[in-house]
Order: structure tokens, then C-alpha cells, then sequence
């Protein structure tokens, strides 16, 4: 055991404890074991993680890191060259660690990134152009771990991504709360990035970007997909962008269940978003006893992110041309406050073999729009919508509409 005030750390809330703390990391990386951190605020800066250690966040507990950009960037880089688009950094992630085995991050405490002053210039800088993301710091990335589990804790208030296992194989995320405020931009929760057998569950999320969002940017070596096997269940999405596949996907992804999730309030439901030079394999995908109350498009299924044209010539096929298929959505019970979704594919790559079973979708403004996708099956679907028809299909061919349209 490693108790980081006995390696002088003060928790008073104003006393800088990073020294303290690594010092205790380090130890213990060294020998194994347990890094306790008892109740108190504990100010740092960043931090690495070692291999075969367990970092405890006793109840009242708090890790929380400093907000000055200077503290994450290099010495010849300033705050001000991010912002004016001179530099990207590279951002040093709050709590990170890499080549690692057997490391659990556990505990009733929290972890906060002290994100305010973080997330107005990053809100400002979307507006002007949409979809920047400003680089910042994460919350805790973890890359290339064996055997990673974060369980019990508290993240909040990331001034950007909170948790991103990146190439970590055999994961558990459990029972984990997440929190930042619906406004703050780019504040993910959960991003498995070319990760395999991941598995979350009951983890409450409430903040301003993806609840969870599994991302596969590029291929690995001697992997057909980047990013699989991966469970999400029992969860609770608040605020947030959803349960998302994307928008990176050249990767692969496939093998992924997500079961007995609500969505209260999000601003999609069930997402898989990519576009034309960042896709690839999205295949075996499975939704099931899911519900769904006032999100704003229950089914987003696209191959174009950010927006959806009127209409696309054909294009020429690529390695990075999304391709989705086999995807699957049972028992499904949603109230939309805008459409009931889109489901659509790219007129050279149409999306295939996709079923909605037992699928019930209120929407307040137009239906399920379906384009350019083959061998998509309707059981037991229902779609009421207060602006035109509940279903609108173009260039797709579905199976059991007349009885879903009755």
C-alpha cells in the first residue's frame, strides 16, 4: 500500500500534490500494488500510471487537476499558438500511461478535470468552424493495456475527452458516474479507440458530446478490425450524443452489443456516423431492449458525417469507403422530439442487411428515413411521425413496409 500522504501529498485543495503523488505512482510501479488516496483534494498536475497498479479514490476523495494550459503543453508551446491555430500542441492527457498490464483505476472518489476554463474557447472555436475540435488534454487516456478495469469512480468536468482506452485488449468499465455539463463541447465519455473485448456497464453518463463512442481510426497490424468485441449494458445516457460508432471507423469495427440501455434527453439515440475517407468495416452490430425518452433521432445510421446531402453521385469504391452491414435493433421503445432517424448508405456502398424488430418510435416532427441500403427488414415496427409519412424510403429495398405502414 502507497498512501500518497505519506509521501507528502497535503489534500488541502491548494497545495500542488503532483510530486507526492507520482512518487507514490512510481514506487508502486516498481513493486506492485495499491495507491491509496484518502479523503481530501488533492491539486495536480499531470500523472502516469505504471503497470500492476491499482489506484484508489477513497469516498470524499478528490483528484483534481490544475487548469493552467501551460501545465500540458511543451515549454515551446503556449496556450495562445493553440488558439490562434499555430500549434496543436501535443497536449499532455491528465492521468495517462501506455504499454501497461493489470491496471485498475478503482474507488467511490473522483476525478476532475477542472474543465471551465477550457470549454468556452473551445465552444467558440466550433462556431467558427463547425465541427473543430480544440485541442486539450483528456481526463485519462490509457494506450496499449492488457487487463484494464476502471470501476466505482467519478470523472468529471474533462476539458475534453474523460476516458479513452486506446489499443487496450480485455477491459471492464463498471458502475463508473461521468459527468460534465451538457454545453461543454467535445467532453466524451466513454471512447474505446481500437480496443478489443471492452466491456461497460452500469455506468451513468450525463455530459456534452458521445456518452460512448468507439472509434477505430486506423488499421492495426495482424487485426482484420481495429476495434471488437465490445458489450455495453445496463447503462444510463443522459445528456449527451448518444451511443456512437464513429466517426472514425477505417479501422474496422465489429462485434458490438449494446443491451438494456436508457436514453433520456440525448441528442441522438443509437448512432453509427462516418463518411468517405475515414470508413470502413462496421459489421455485427446488435441493439437490444433499449429505451428512449424525448432524443432527438431515436436511429442514426449514415455514411455521411457531418451532414447528409439531397442528393450524391457515385463515387468510386476506396479501402476508406464506409461499409456497414448486418446490423440489428430488437425491442426498442423511443419518443423523439425531432425525426425518428435515418438509416442511410452512400449510392456506391449501400448499407446492408439491417433488422428493426419490435421497434416502436414516436416522433414529433418526420419519420425513419431509408436510402440507399439493401435487405433492411421491418418486424413488428411501428413509426408515428406529425410531419409526412412514417417511413421515407429512396433507392432501398425493405422488406415488410406495407405491413408497417398499415
Amino acid at each position: 500500500m502507497f498512501d500518497v500522504r505519506q509521501f507528502g501529498a497535503q489534500g488541502d485543495g491548494k497545495t500542488v500534490d503532483t510530486a507526492a503523488i507520482q512518487k507514490a505512482l512510481d514506487d508502486c510501479g516498481k513493486a506492485g500494488g495499491v495507491v491509496r488516496i484518502p479523503a481530501g483534494t488533492y491539486l495536480s498536475q499531470p500523472i502516469e500510471i505504471h503497470s500492476r497498479t491499482t489506484l484508489l479514490l477513497e469516498e470524499g476523495a478528490t483528484l483534481k487537476a490544475t487548469d493552467d494550459p501551460k501545465d500540458y503543453l511543451p515549454a515551446n508551446v503556449t496556450w495562445e499558438d493553440v488558439l490562434a491555430g499555430r500549434s496543436k500542441g501535443p497536449f499532455t492527457n491528465f492521468l495517462s500511461g501506455k504499454k501497461l498490464t493489470d491496471v485498475t483505476i478503482t474507488g467511490k472518489g473522483t476525478i476532475d478535470g477542472s474543465g471551465a476554463r477550457w470549454w468556452e474557447p473551445a465552444e467558440v472555436a466550433r462556431r467558427k468552424v463547425s465541427g473543430y475540435t480544440l485541442p486539450r488534454p483528456n481526463l485519462v487516456k490509457i494506450v496499449g493495456c492488457k487487463n484494464l478495469k476502471v470501476t466505482g469512480i467519478t470523472l468529471q468536468n474533462s476539458p475534453k475527452f474523460h476516458l479513452v482506452p486506446e489499443d487496450c485488449e480485455d477491459v471492464l468499465i463498471e458502475g463508473v458516474t461521468i459527468l460534465a455539463p451538457a454545453g461543454a463541447a467535445n467532453t466524451d465519455a466513454i471512447d474505446p479507440t481500437m480496443c478489443r473485448r471492452v466491456k461497460i456497464t452500469r455506468c451513468l453518463i450525463d455530459v456534452g458530446d458521445d456518452n460512448v463512442a468507439i472509434k477505430s481510426g486506423k488499421k492495426m497490424p495482424g487485426r482484420e478490425c481495429a476495434c471488437e468485441d465490445i458489450t455495453i449494458t445496463d447503462c444510463v445516457f443522459r445528456h449527451g450524443h448518444g451511443m456512437s460508432i464513429g466517426s472514425e471507423t477505417a479501422g474496422g469495427v465489429r462485434n458490438v452489443t449494446v443491451r438494456r440501455c436508457q436514453f433520456e434527453g440525448t441528442e441522438n439515440g443509437i448512432r453509427i456516423k462516418s463518411g468517405r475517407g475515414r470508413g470502413g468495416l462496421v459489421a455485427n452490430i446488435v441493439y437490444e431492449d433499449l429505451t428512449m425518452k424525448n432524443v432527438a433521432g431515436a436511429i442514426t445510421i449514415t455514411t455521411y458525417y457531418p451532414k447528409i446531402p439531397a442528393t450524391d453521385p457515385v463515387q468510386p469504391v476506396t479501402d476508406e469507403t464506409p461499409k456497414y452491414q448486418n446490423i440489428r435493433i430488437t425491442n426498442l421503445q423511443a419518443t423523439s422530439a425531432k425525426s425518428a432517424g435515418v438509416i442511410v448508405g452512400l449510392p456506391e456502398s449501400l448499407v446492408q442487411n439491417v433488422v428493426l424488430e419490435n421497434v416502436h418510435i414516436s416522433a414529433a416532427t418526420t419519420g425513419l428515413t431509408i436510402r440507399n441500403a439493401n435487405g433492411v427488414r421491418l418486424k413488428n415496427v411501428r413509426v408515428t411521425a406529425t410531419e409526412g409519412p412514417p417511413f421515407i424510403v429512396q433507392d432501398a429495398q425493405v422488406e415488410g413496409l406495407a405491413e408497417a405502414t398499415k
